[in-house]
């Protein structure tokens, strides 16, 4: 038997899928690292070969691939061996703000690299904000294409989901002219298809692997999660229903709009476009604890339409569908009755996750089949059967919620790619 293993770094720890070519999950192991450790870069590797080797032994034997998703935009400077060279820049550290002006020089307007927290923003802060010394002696990388080095041992290689806030043009797949005029520019990495096969994993035996166990290319975090939700098809989408809501659509149409945030990655022949409300869960927990809400969620009449329309945000200021800094959230009035003001709130985001998805189709992308559903709010029956009211298509809840489990399934599609129907063609 052969299994794949998927491996996915979030935020605050790691963790690991093992699948068979069904789908089957055979083992799953997770590690939470010390984020405020001397070096974030060596717990990383600690975290990578102690998930590895926490899987049982007589799994990890029959894993004939493993492909790793990281945290996107989370980047850092290696040496030509490979060691980092400063601390890593997460995802979420918009220091770069210092340098957006020169970046507006250099890319075309409203690009979507034009941002603190993109990689180019942090790559151009590095070159012009620190002490060092870059060239062809120095390697850029994104976390996962780094974490995976550590494994097969072949540096500066990345793949087009990791690359795009890089400013690497998946439609042409190739980097644009315009990024070579960066000065002292370090050795860009490699770009290759997701799920590509790699190499064999390096002393694969001290770790308990077979020897010709392959490291295939990985993908973002958030890539990761949309292939485990069920997605296949032009038409679905996935909403994750968090503390925000973010809307990812497959289509057959490439859209991109800066001044709503959207932008696309490419899968294959098809694209994923998509955009994040600051609405979601967060404002729920404003008003109910957990426990209030399954409770309350019970007594809500999902097939009536409520009389109340809200805005609901925690604070001012909103992205998508609306792109207003200065939007301020509309909770009022406030019924007595706690169940209508829950159906209300619940609705008004499904309005907005339907107006967001009509936004996509407006611009071009392919009309909406299917949602699926992840986060917390999947969990919630009475939500769903609102959004179905709303959106007007069926509404499922995703597969599989793990990230991990995606990046699996990416791993058995870089060596059986007839294996699965992926919507990486």
């Amino acid at each position: 038997m052969e299994l794949y293993l998927g491996i996915d770094f979030g935020t605050s720890g790691a963790r690991a899928i093992a699948i068979d070519e069904s789908g089957k999950i055979y083992a799953q192991t997770s590690y939470k690292w010390e984020t405020e450790a001397a070096s974030l870069a060596e717990s990383w590797q600690t975290a990578l070969f102690a998930i590895i080797t926490q899987i049982p032994t007589q799994v990890r034997q029959q894993v004939k691939a493993i492909a790793i998703d990281g945290t996107s935009a989370t980047v850092l400077l290696c040496d030509s061996a490979g060691v980092p060279l400063t601390k890593p820049i997460l995802y979420s550290d918009a220091q770069a703000v210092a340098v957006i002006e020169k970046l507006k020089t250099l890319a075309p307007a409203n690009h979507i690299v034009i941002s603190a927290t993109s990689s180019l923003a942090k790559l151009l802060w590095w070159l012009q904000c620190s002490d060092i010394v870059s060239g062809n002696s120095t390697y850029f990388l994104h976390q996962a294409d780094w974490l995976a080095f550590l494994l097969h041992g072949k540096l500066g290689i990345s793949d087009y989901h990791n690359a795009l806030k890089l400013g690497y043009d998946p439609e042409k797949l190739c980097y644009p002219d315009w990024i070579y005029q960066i000065e002292n520019l370090p050795n860009l990495p490699e770009i290759v298809e997701p799920g590509t096969p790699i190499g064999e994993v390096m002393n694969a035996t001290s770790l308990g692997l077979p020897r010709d166990c392959i490291v295939c290319m990985g993908t973002t975090d958030s890539i990761a999660a949309f292939l485990a939700a069920g997605a296949r098809t032009p038409g679905e989408a996935v909403t994750s229903l968090g503390s925000t809501l973010v809307l990812k659509l497959l289509s057959r149409v490439r859209v991109d709009d800066a001044r709503y945030g959207i932008y696309s990655h490419r899968l294959g022949n098809l694209w994923l476009t998509g955009g994040a409300s600051n609405t979601g869960g967060a404002v729920l927990r404003q008003f109910f604890t957990d426990e209030q809400l399954a409770k309350l969620s019970e007594k809500i009449s999902a097939e009536q339409e409520s009389r109340f329309d809200y805005y609901p945000l925690i604070k001012p200021g909103e992205r998508f569908p609306i792109n207003d800094a200065n939007l301020l959230p509309r909770l009022s009035p406030r019924p007595a009755d706690d169940v209508e003001f829950l159906h209300g709130l619940l609705e008004s985001i499904a309005r907005i996750e339907a107006r967001g998805y009509q936004l996509l189709q407006e611009l071009g992308a392919t009309q909406l089949t299917k949602v699926y559903t992840a986060g917390g709010g999947a969990k919630n029956p009475a939500w769903n059967a609102i959004r179905q009211r709303i959106l007007k298509v069926p509404v499922e809840k995703s597969s599989h919620t793990e990230a991990a489990y995606g990046t699996a399934l990416l791993a058995m599609r870089g060596i059986k790619k007839n294996s699965i129907s992926l919507p990486i063609l």
